[in-house]
């Protein structure tokens, strides 16, 4: 659609109901190709965005089966030097600053496949209209 194979000369001889046609044909051809370009830009982001959801759900499995086995080992070592109130207070203080590391850092891996616009696409659209622009300018004259 967009080549220089000197179709230019070869478009003035035909009537205006097949430039037309044409031109119904070719920008058909355009609008499937940039869809199908948005689909796999898509595709892609989602797979990125899916993996980050994966590894945020296999650090809250990891932490649950860690928590309960190093919660209580913790709780027994410092409830020698304090009563079991105030060890098992402490414990839980760390594990909760150490899910809000996990879940902050599975939050930036999600947000790497966001937004889910297809940005390739998008360029590629007024790069499209940009030159359907200079087209109509060029056939004016």
């Amino acid at each position: 659609m967009r080549t220089g194979n000197g179709q230019g000369t070869e478009l003035r001889g035909n009537s205006t109901g097949e430039l037309i046609k044409q031109l119904s044909e070719q920008t058909s051809t355009l609008v499937r190709q940039e869809l199908d370009l948005a689909k796999a830009e898509l595709a892609e982001k989602g797979k990125t965005a899916g993996i980050g959801a994966g590894m945020l759900g296999g650090a809250g499995v990891a932490g649950m089966l860690a928590l309960g086995a190093l919660s209580a080992m913790l709780i027994l070592l410092l409830a020698e030097a304090m009563d079991a109130w105030v060890a098992a207070l402490i414990v839980t203080a760390i594990w909760a600053g150490a899910a809000g590391v996990l879940a902050l850092t599975g939050r930036d891996r999600v947000r790497e496949g966001m937004p889910p616009a297809p940005e390739q696409t998008v360029e590629s659209v007024k790069e499209d209209v940009q030159w359907a622009k200079t087209q109509a300018r060029s056939g004016r004259t």
